[in-house]
């Protein structure tokens, strides 16, 4: 007999009643839904002991409960330091060489992006890039060859679409 035995069951028939419970507490779906899957993941890694309890529904609802509790904990504390500590007064919104420079970003592959960003941004040698990454430098150098060139094209046409509506 597997170790996970009637757990398909367990969930096929309990799994409405539990997001419903978890909807109702915390008015937000998408969260209740999160609550719900990361208890039922658990319950499945104990399954062989959660299975034997007279109300394994009880123990998955106790688990999802604690988890939206500790969301909410993490929300309010976020929400404290924030009033407590503020927006920096000296920051302004970002300029326009800045959205137009994440915005091409964006546009790259994440691999080329990251080769970009840790040593332009992050000012690490490409042997550093190379190091963090697990990748060969010259792999690194060539993504930042690459990304490099499809930045500046990237610029470019924001430039030429700014100076052509204006």
């Amino acid at each position: 007999m597997s170790e996970h035995s009637g757990f398909e069951e367990f969930y096929a028939g309990t799994r409405h009643r539990l997001i419903t419970y978890l909807y109702a507490m915390t008015g937000d779906r998408a969260e209740a839904q999160d609550a719900a899957q990361e208890a039922y993941v658990r319950a499945w890694q104990r399954w062989s002991t959660v299975s034997t309890y007279d109300n394994p529904e009880a123990w998955v609802r106790t688990v999802a409960h604690r988890l939206c509790l500790n969301h909410w904990r993490k929300a309010r504390n976020r929400v404290a330091a924030y009033l407590r500590h503020g927006t920096d007064p000296d920051t302004g919104p970002p300029s326009e060489n800045t959205v137009a420079l994440i915005s091409a970003l964006r546009q790259l592959s994440v691999a080329e992006r990251q080769a970009i960003t840790l040593h332009h941004l992050m000012d690490l040698s490409v042997a550093e890039v190379a190091a963090q990454t697990g990748t060969p430098v010259n792999t690194i150098k060539t993504r930042l060859a690459r990304g490099r060139r499809a930045l500046a094209g990237f610029l470019d046409e924001d430039a030429s679409e700014e100076y052509s509506h204006a």
